[in-house]
């Protein structure tokens, strides 16, 4: 590590990731961070220690060589860069924009520990994005192994899994139940924290190592797994369904117009690109005010999308305080620059409408905070008669969602738990049906981009132990 001397001439600040202007931001889709530049990058690079323990490794689902590539980027070797990255990162210019770096990577950089940490995730999306414009280089891949592999969903567990076994040579196709390949990258996350362009341009880099990508196929319904390896002649499946499944708070009035899932409400936007109204032609009503329950980064996501839709006032309702808000830091302070409005310790007990069925406002309840509960954050407890009534005429749920019923229930021989995830051994993806490997939310329940990623690679290497062995 560096000497004493050495720190001292260290910029404490990273460099700052530059943004649109919040108010112009507010009313329209394109992507808020910009990104570094060479000159900036090759700055913030230089601010690493290269500590020879490694320690914000540790704290990378996929293990990237993350002081290795940052020395390349300090010396300006761009494409040594991202060919480090890209030795255990499939989807850089994704995980560059979205993976929560202040909990994992950043979190261990000893930097961080007087000054602010190494701005990791700033530097993978500035190679990753230098490599889509200067064009992208295919890595090699081993002679084929005559085994074939099907991945049900192209979410980033998938597509993580599916590059890992390509490059091992064997031939995998997956199983896509939408229009386009992607899953929660192209219909949970908006276009303006992660443009579709940079999703499809991983999707295509994953065809270029031989991936065949079925899309408009429904495993559960169009063909179960079992048939996929009776009838179909795959050797091995891997499961990365996801969490598509929302969850609703049970209160009088759910079911009322005005109200979505925040899993409709971003798919509509997002993946059928309702925002482009009427050129495409996905109608999305959003009224003048806008409540978005939750107070994760799902839920900024709505909030955030609800003011480029063109409400006059949008809303998060969470029922604790700021300090206890699960989404990154980062996410909430943009949705406070552009203007969304928080009302914390609250919470609705009835969604209220009016004679046609249509949300006129909602019925809640104020909260004081008492002791930590069982994940360490303290506990809401309602105050009584502190009840008021929101004016609000849409209601976004964003509380959570569930795992993808379909394959499970309809892939014999495969045990789930209580909650309807499959069981799998998290070191190796196998589950209890021979051959069938499964990761990502469909296993963990709802998680990080990087953590589904680390699945799939995980399995990737189980699946190819297993093929080889076979």
């Amino acid at each position: 590590m560096a000497d004493e001397k050495a720190k001292k001439t260290i910029d404490p600040k990273k460099h700052e990731m530059p943004v649109q202007d919040a108010k112009e931001r507010a009313h329209n889709f394109e992507e808020v961070a910009l990104g570094y530049d060479e000159e900036t990058a090759v700055a913030e690079a230089q601010r690493c220690l290269q500590c020879k323990n490694e320690p914000c490794r540790k704290g990378c689902p996929v293990q990237v060589f993350i002081p290795q590539f940052i020395k390349m980027v300090a010396e300006r070797d761009f494409d040594g860069a991202i060919k480090k990255i890209k030795e255990k990162n499939a989807l850089p210019a994704v995980c560059g924009r979205v993976c929560p770096q202040e909990n994992q990577c950043e979190k261990y950089c000893t930097l961080g520990k007087k000054f602010e940490p190494v701005g990791i995730g700033r530097l993978e999306r500035f190679c990753a994005d230098r490599e889509l414009k200067m064009g992208v280089t295919v890595p090699e891949v081993a002679p084929p192994t005559g085994k074939k592999v099907a991945v049900v969903g192209s979410g980033p567990s998938g597509l993580t899994c599916a590059s890992d076994l390509a490059k091992k040579g064997h031939e995998v196709t997956i199983f896509e139940a939408l229009h386009v390949a992607g899953g929660v990258l192209m219909y949970g996350i908006p276009q303006f924290r992660l443009p579709k362009e940079v999703v499809q341009a991983e999707v295509e880099n994953l065809k270029k190592l031989g991936v065949k990508i079925e899309v408009n196929s429904v495993v559960g319904k169009f063909s179960t797994v079992d048939e996929l390896m009776e009838e179909e002649g795959f050797d091995a499946v891997y499961i990365g369904t996801g969490a598509g499944l929302p969850y609703f708070m049970g209160i009088p009035g759910e079911n009322a117009c005005g109200v979505y899932s925040a899993n409709e409400f971003l798919t509509r936007t997002n993946l059928m690109k309702a925002y482009l109204f009427p050129k495409y032609d996905t109608p999305i009503k959003v009224g003048k005010k806008v409540a978005v329950l939750g107070g994760g980064n799902v839920a900024m996501d709505g909030a955030r999308t609800a003011l480029r839709l063109g409400a006059e006032e949008s809303h998060i309702v969470y029922r604790r305080s700021h300090e206890e808000l699960p989404a990154r830091k980062e996410e909430a302070e943009h949705a406070e620059e552009e203007g969304v409005i928080f009302d914390l310790l609250t919470s609705p007990v009835e969604i209220l409408s009016n004679e046609d069925g249509w949300v006129t406002g909602m019925k809640c309840i104020k909260y004081e905070l008492g002791e930590p509960d069982a994940s360490g954050r303290r506990s809401p407890i309602p105050i009584p008669g502190s009840e008021f009534i929101m004016d609000v005429d849409t209601v976004v749920v964003a509380i959570g969602q569930g795992p993808n019923p379909l394959v499970p229930r309809t892939t014999k021989g495969l045990e789930l738990n209580k909650n309807g995830n499959i069981v799998a051994n998290l070191e190796t993806g196998a589950t209890s049906k021979q051959g069938v490997y499964a990761g990502g939310d469909v296993v963990t329940g709802a998680a990080t981009v990087i953590l589904a990623m680390g699945a799939g690679r995980t399995a990737a290497d189980s699946i190819h132990e297993y093929l080889t062995n076979k």
